[in-house]
């Protein structure tokens, strides 16, 4: 996985059919990067309709949650639209797994990403990373951790900028 403290390589995927995500324009807001191998299968769907349940708390953290596999966005948008998703899947679809390589969250003996998260904070740094078994919902507390951990240094930050002034 690529090294805390690194900033987040850039990229852009299909979100819907006719819409695009690029991460650099999700700036001045945490993001959740959340790879997993496949729509429909079941330890998927349990893991975003999990966080899909936690969106009202990821929000409090200032942060963005997006999902990304080798799906197609075609594929992507007919599972969001039957789970009633509110954040959105981007498609890693061609060519196959590029950003999935690039965050080494890539499986190339089965074509599929790994079930792999990255927290990365407002500035496009990552702050958080995590390599799940592939039968294993990862769940959210170390997402939740991660962005406490974000949000109480830039509080501090703030505080000790403020303070010299």
């Amino acid at each position: 996985m690529l090294t805390i403290g690194s900033v987040a390589p850039d990229f852009e995927l299909y979100a819907k059919p006719d819409q695009k995500v690029r991460l650099s324009g999700l700036r001045g807001k945490n993001v959740i990067l959340a790879f997993y191998p496949a729509d429909w299968s079941p330890v998927c769907g349990n893991q975003m309709s999990l966080y899909n349940e936690m969106e009202s708390f990821f929000i409090r953290q200032n942060a963005q949650l997006v999902g990304i596999s080798v799906d197609s966005r075609w594929c992507h948008t007919a599972f969001a639209e039957q789970n009633k998703f509110g954040f959105p899947l981007l498609a890693d679809f061609e060519p196959k797994g590029a950003v999935s390589k690039v965050y080494e969250a890539y499986d190339e003996g089965t074509g599929e990403c790994r079930r792999a998260l990255y927290v990365i904070d407002q500035n496009g740094v990552i702050r958080w990373n995590y390599l799940s078994p592939i039968d294993v919902n990862p769940g959210a507390d170390g997402i939740l951790n991660a962005l406490e951990q974000i949000n109480k240094s830039t509080t501090n930050d703030n505080t000790i900028n403020t303070a010299g002034k």
